[in-house]
């Protein structure tokens, strides 16, 4: 089966990634299933459109938008699937849904959008733990990974792909790439370690 305009993408696990193991036992971490942080991202392209020519192929493993498998509320208090909803195990997904692809072992950064880790807060009399709106690149089309890139405020997107914690940001809210010789220390503990 294959879609003109609609990648036909399979999610990779459950539609939601709100349980961690203790033990031997599963632990439910929320309950809501509105809450957008606790929805998997992660699928498997099952076939790619006819319409037109895309660098992504079948088999590839993709990170979507949250409300692709999101399930949510009407103003009734019916509980609904998203607009890309087929049945379970199938989703209708548009090209700008798709963040981010891994072919081969690597991922691969969707034209648009650059991918950066959070970097530690140096300043001794500061209480954050990140220097906000600062990143050291992981994924991008436009910049070198390692680069350090400075962004607009409110324009980047938290992600964990591999417990890693990344932020998206599309590549025109990115304001500067640091040219001088800076020791910037990534900020990364890992989701699965309540970072």
């Amino acid at each position: 089966m294959r879609s003109p305009f609609d990648f036909i993408i399979e999610p990779k696990g459950l539609r939601y990634n709100n349980s961690v193991s203790v033990g031997d036992k599963k632990l439910i971490l929320n309950t809501e299933i509105s809450n957008h942080e606790y929805i998997n991202r992660q699928g498997i392209i099952k076939s790619i459109p006819t319409a037109f020519k895309t660098v992504l192929e079948k088999g590839d493993n993709v990170i979507v938008h949250h409300n692709v498998f999101r399930r949510w509320y009407d103003m009734k208090a019916r509980e609904k699937n998203s607009r890309s909803f087929l049945d379970e195990n199938t989703y209708l997904v548009k090209e700008d849904q798709i963040f981010l692809y891994k072919r081969f072992w690597q991922w691969r950064s969707m034209p648009g959008y650059t991918w950066v880790m959070p970097v530690k807060e140096t300043d001794e009399f500061s209480i954050e733990k990140e220097k906000p709106l600062v990143g050291i690149v992981e994924y991008s089309n436009v910049y070198n990974k390692k680069d350090i890139v400075g962004f607009s405020p409110n324009d980047e997107f938290e992600f964990v792909i591999e417990d890693k914690r990344l932020y998206r940001v599309m590549d025109k809210y990115i304001t500067i790439k640091y040219e001088s010789e800076r020791n910037e220390e990534a900020y990364n503990t890992s989701w699965a370690q309540g970072g």
